[in-house]
């Protein structure tokens, strides 16, 4: 008899362990200090009667297993998330039983419960097959603590529900940071397969005239001597295969999708694009006269950059009244500034995937790029290309 696993419970067991946990840090040592502190404080000042009928062996017994299962476990819970939950657990419950059965008292430091920290690093860092080994340690645990400290179905529940808490929040918090992740790769992706249309269509421009150059070479060239005639064809080949090679790696960025054979737009499109904003904001649109003529792929960025902005711009300063679009030449880049005089900061910030694209793109020029709130009021995008001038 086979057994069926649902493809949620193989996909779990297939999640790698997240790359790059945080490595241990001097929160985790302030951490391991103030429990440390209080479990000392608790074994020797609490007064309650299940802790005082335990005898005075078992008690300095319980804070010396404190030390040797908690402070470790803690230390490398999200590097060895596996190996925190059994370090952390297995003494602890071994202690309890044994307690259990030989004082006939299950007791011990309340301050333990700290160990739960474990179980959400555990499902929050750790790989599925990990988590789910983790979790039948932890439910042993909580068989064999209930078993040895009997009590109604009531505690039964409420003791699988305290240790479900942590692993609910791992997992939540690991779901949330998976989707923020798929979806800036997914914006990089989507910036990086416009930025390889566009480059396409500006070097397939110029390889199809170098195509045609050398064609016409070879055909001027009939009174030249024979060599001239070869190196030709042979410019005429590189051109026409690098042609048919970039157009199969565009193809496959763009995922089977088809290409956009609209011109691509650029900087001088910039004030139909300020006359066509949704909304009631005033956008004035700056061009400075002494920008020359930029390479079709960097005045295309400039044009995207101002786009997203004042999208932006619309959509999230609060309040706003004005943007302003500037584009100027600043030493051997291009710099494209759009600011508003929104009130606030809610600009999409470091959160936004627009700004992320942008940033993408600007970076995959060569360029650098910032974003961020101005005083008194307002945010600022601001994006430096190279300025590659071709001749006019």
């Amino acid at each position: 008899m086979s057994i069926v696993i649902p493809a949620s419970v193989r996909s779990f067991l297939a999640e790698p362990a997240v790359a790059d946990p945080p490595r241990r840090n001097r929160r985790d040592w302030v951490l391991v200090t103030a429990i440390s502190v209080g479990a000392v404080l608790e074994a020797f000042l609490r007064t309650d009667d299940g802790w005082t009928d335990f005898p005075v062996g078992w008690r300095l017994a319980s804070l010396v297993m404190f030390f040797v299962a908690v402070p470790p476990a803690i230390l490398v819970r999200r590097t060895r998330p596996l190996l925190a939950t059994l370090w952390g657990f297995t003494p602890t419950i071994a202690f309890g039983v044994v307690a259990a059965l030989w004082v006939g008292a299950f007791g011990g430091l309340n301050l333990v419960a700290v160990i739960l920290i474990v179980p959400y690093a555990l499902f929050r860092w750790g790989s599925g097959r990990d988590a789910a080994l983790g979790a039948l340690v932890m439910i042993g645990a909580g068989i064999f603590g209930n078993l040895s400290d009997p009590g109604g179905i009531g505690d039964w529940i409420g003791g699988f529900i305290v240790l479900g808490i942590p692993v609910e929040a791992g997992l939540l918090v690991r779901y949330r940071n998976n989707v923020r992740a798929r979806m800036i790769e997914d914006a990089k992706s989507r910036e990086r397969e416009q930025l390889a249309r566009e480059l396409h269509d500006t070097v397939a421009h110029h390889v199809s005239a170098i195509a045609v150059q050398a064609q016409a070479g070879q055909a001027m060239a009939a009174n030249d001597p024979q060599r001239a005639v070869e190196i030709l064809a042979v410019i005429e080949q590189a051109a026409t295969t690098t042609l048919n090679e970039m157009r199969t790696m565009v193809g496959s960025l763009r995922s089977g999708t088809d290409g956009d054979l609209a011109p691509q737009q650029g900087v001088v499109d910039l004030p139909r694009l300020a006359a066509g904003a949704a909304g009631a904001l005033r956008i004035d649109v700056e061009i400075a006269d002494e920008l020359g003529h930029l390479t079709p792929t960097v005045d295309s960025a400039v044009y995207r950059i101002a786009q997203e902005s004042i999208t932006n711009a619309v959509r999230h300063a609060r309040r706003a009244q004005r943007v302003d679009v500037r584009v100027e030449p600043v030493g051997d880049l291009v710099r494209v500034t759009v600011t508003d005089d929104g009130e606030g900061s809610d600009q999409p910030g470091g959160q936004g995937y627009g700004l992320l694209g942008m940033a993408e793109r600007t970076h995959l020029l060569g360029g650098q790029f910032v974003a961020g709130p101005v005083t008194p009021r307002g945010w600022r995008v601001r994006a430096d290309l190279p300025r590659l001038e071709v001749a006019s």
